[in-house]
């Protein structure tokens, strides 16, 4: 059934509600457990399992001999830092389903963009736009974003020009200057001349202008279409050589996107071992699902920027979470949405740390956008250092002991220069501004080394 725009608009409706409900119970599935039996039983199952004839198991799955964790292996072949996978597969053989444990399945949710993959598929699907005059003009540029300043309203109505109809393809591969402006506003949230391209007032640990402002640009298209170009600038980016950079107007970004093969390796066995993964991004919805996939993540399991859709397109208005429509996935707000679309947790009380029935077992990201709900797993925090400070004085810190900085799998960042200013701007507050990050009992988290690099 489609659901009805909460906002009052009538005929807007939700593009995510033709699939399964992630709501309220959704990781409490139904599955098969090997409890206390006879020893001749238990020859039984484990020779099924060898099988493949038990819930799918199949012999690769199995422990190796001397093992004592029944749960499937990590490729120990695929190189991690220090012992961060033997410490991921203490916590698959602790917490996994497949060591016979009764009660709901555990749930590992993941960043996307360069936490399972190298690079971003929300620049990689704009430039991919952007070279093919995939972009709608819109009827007033304003309208793609309540915090658009007018001088960047004034800069994209120069560059792009009025002669394009409403709700035609801009010109974008011939017109440089129209592709610059868009461009320059993604990259650094200013115009070419170098004016603030949003001002005004927004919770800075709920939301982000810059990033809902390319979701609403494919304003117009349904969702399908918008998944369509972005599975095609897939099909680019993975042909592409690593280290491959492109030039979209004048600005050159990254021109290739990999899969870390660690991720999905842990990924891979996560799900064998019983566990529902899950991907929430700050991406447009549908331009994650055309890559989640390709790491056995279904489209019911993956989170992103999700627009109400007005007969079947995308409009410019999101869906929000918890009591705030104006909520993206980003840091408190991919909280929330885990809160709201896993546990089935609604309203104000999806800003919350939820007790630990009701919390992720494994959480993993690469920037402070992430911080939060990594911060609420209870198993393991993985996390690859791109050097963004209030994640990685979390990691640093490991308060619980679980935290597992590891640098990036392709290209990792080389050691930063001098400590991070946990005691002094670890944390970003809701109005912008940066402050101490303090730990859980109310103490300040002292400035920490870079330690975990290429």
């Amino acid at each position: 059934m489609d659901i009805a725009d909460t906002n009052g608009h009538s005929g807007l409706r939700d593009p995510g509600s033709a699939r399964n409900d992630r709501g309220a119970g959704h990781h409490n599935l139904e599955m098969i457990t090997v409890r206390t039996m006879s020893p001749r039983k238990a020859t039984a199952v484990l020779l099924c399992a060898a099988l493949g004839l038990l819930a799918g198991v199949t012999p690769a799955q199995a422990a190796p001999a001397g093992e004592s964790a029944h749960c499937p292996r990590l490729d120990p072949s695929l190189p991690w830092h220090g012992d961060n996978r033997a410490k991921l597969q203490r916590m698959i053989d602790e917490r996994g389903t497949c060591a016979g444990k009764p009660g709901p399945r555990p749930v590992a949710v993941f960043d996307w963009d360069n936490t399972v993959i190298k690079n971003d598929i929300t620049d990689a699907t704009l430039a991919w736009a952007l070279k093919h005059d995939k972009i709608l003009r819109p009827k007033t540029w304003t309208s793609t974003s309540k915090w658009l300043s007018p001088a960047a309203d004034q800069a994209l109505t120069a560059a792009c020009g009025t002669g394009t109809p409403v709700g035609r393809p801009l010109p974008t591969s011939t017109n440089t200057a129209c592709t610059d402006e868009i461009m320059e506003i993604r990259e650094r949230s200013r115009t070419m001349g170098g004016a603030a391209a949003f001002v005004g007032d927004w919770n800075h640990r709920r939301t982000e202008p810059s990033y809902v402002w390319v979701p609403n640009l494919f304003a117009g298209h349904t969702p399908a279409t918008l998944m369509s170009f972005a599975r095609k600038a897939r099909t680019e980016q993975l042909r592409a050589p690593i280290g491959a950079r492109q030039t979209v107007g004048t600005h050159t970004i990254a021109g290739y996107i990999r899969y870390y093969d660690q991720q999905k390796d842990l990924i891979r066995t996560l799900r064998r071992a019983g566990f529902e993964v899950y991907i929430v991004s700050a991406s447009a919805e549908p331009i994650a699902e055309a890559w989640s996939g390709g790491v056995g993540v279904g489209r019911s399991h993956t989170i992103g920027i999700r627009n109400q859709t007005r007969h079947g397109r995308l409009t410019t208005e999101s869906l929000g979470c918890g009591d705030d429509p104006e909520a993206l996935p980003y840091i408190d707000g991919k909280r929330c949405l885990v809160n709201q679309e896993i546990f089935g947790i609604k309203g104000k009380a999806a800003w919350n740390q939820q007790d630990p029935a009701h919390r992720i077992a494994l959480g993993a990201g690469d920037a402070d956008t992430d911080v939060s709900f990594v911060a609420d797993a209870t198993g393991a925090h993985l996390t690859l250092n791109r050097n963004k400070p209030e994640l990685m004085c979390r990691a640093y810190d490991n308060a619980d002991g679980r935290w597992l900085p590891n640098p990036m799998f392709i290209d990792p960042m080389p050691a930063k220069t001098g400590p991070y200013p946990c005691s002094t701007a670890g944390a970003v507050h809701p109005d912008g501004t940066r402050g101490p990050l303090l730990r859980a009992d109310g103490t300040v988290v002292p400035d920490q080394q870079d330690r975990a690099h290429g």
